[in-house]
């Protein structure tokens, strides 16, 4: 039990409250037919995360998030100016922008070699999640000692604020997200907002995405934003029990990714361990894809085309 809690805990429960966070906005975004948006803004986020640490020394989520900002401000700039230069259409520039970005930050990491610093290509890709050690939580009595509570990963305290702020968000907007993710014009006629709406979820997913990048990496962001709501789409065509559905795929990937990363190669005979976050979005996707094969609504679909 007190190995479990000192290097397990923690980075099982980030792990669980990223993914259903994540899971939970992915939803509206696959309604809205707009799933990459976390992946857009995970390839933007890179390089100012990495020029803000370069600038500070230190990975401050204040630093990090005013980074990611001002390559979001970078980002729109450049993509209107190769539209309106070269002619080209909106998706095509944002294609190029995003790629380019992503490739720089990359880069930076590559170049600024520092050793002994979580900053590097594969944590910004893979996430750092088998760091979370909780070096008080020596038993279960450390969930009640203070002292001991004080002493865990700072990643933990910032995962479960911005699910926090993400459900509130989502509960108070729920009305209009609704209404702006089935029929945008109808939400504008009832003066639903929905241009305003759609620009406070792109922002939840930023903040979700920025606040997860330093725990996790990239990877399990951008498969948590698709895999579970998607498969969870392919359950059922009811918006509630579409969340649910989501929620319970995000924490299976998460629990079942986690003990498959740590333990799965020592069940084979090998001994080593994979990435957590890796392993928990390949079990996101094997979810995906069982839920393509064998989802309620895939049989019925299959059904009616034969």
């Amino acid at each position: 039990m007190s190995e479990f809690m000192m290097f397990s805990l923690v980075p099982l429960s980030v792990a669980v409250i990223i993914s259903m966070t994540c899971a939970l906005l992915g939803n509206f975004l696959v309604l809205r037919r707009q799933s990459l948006i976390g992946d857009a803004i995970s390839h933007v986020a890179l390089p100012g995360i990495v020029v803000s640490f370069l600038l500070t020394g230190v990975l401050a989520s204040s630093a990090m998030m005013l980074g990611a900002g001002v390559s979001a401000l970078v980002t729109v700039g450049m993509i209107e100016l190769i539209r309106r230069l070269g002619r080209v259409e909106a998706s095509a520039a944002m294609g190029v922008v995003f790629t380019s970005l992503f490739a720089f930050g990359v880069l930076l990491l590559e170049w600024h070699g520092a050793s002994g610093v979580h900053l590097d290509v594969e944590h910004a890709l893979y996430g750092n999640l088998e760091s979370l050690i909780w070096f008080e939580g020596t038993g279960p009595a450390a969930l009640l000692d203070p002292v001991a509570l004080a002493d865990l990963p700072p990643q933990l305290g910032r995962a479960a604020w911005v699910g926090l702020l993400v459900v509130a968000m989502l509960v108070v907007l729920r009305r209009h997200l609704v209404l702006g993710s089935f029929d945008p014009e109808f939400a504008a006629s009832v003066n639903a907002r929905p241009a305003l709406v759609d620009l406070l979820l792109v922002t939840l997913v930023a903040i979700a995405a920025i606040a997860a990048f330093e725990a996790v990496g990239s990877i399990i962001v951008i498969a948590m934003f698709i895999c579970p709501a998607a498969a969870a789409r392919l359950m059922t065509n009811r918006l509630g029990r579409q969340i649910a559905w989501s929620q319970l795929f995000a924490v299976l990937s998460a629990v079942l990714g986690y003990l498959l990363a740590g333990h799965g190669p020592g069940w084979l005979g090998h001994d080593l361990s994979v990435s957590a976050a890796g392993m928990i979005a390949s079990v996101a996707g094997l979810i995906l894809l069982a839920a393509c094969l064998a989802g309620p609504r895939r049989r019925r679909t299959g059904a009616a085309v034969a």
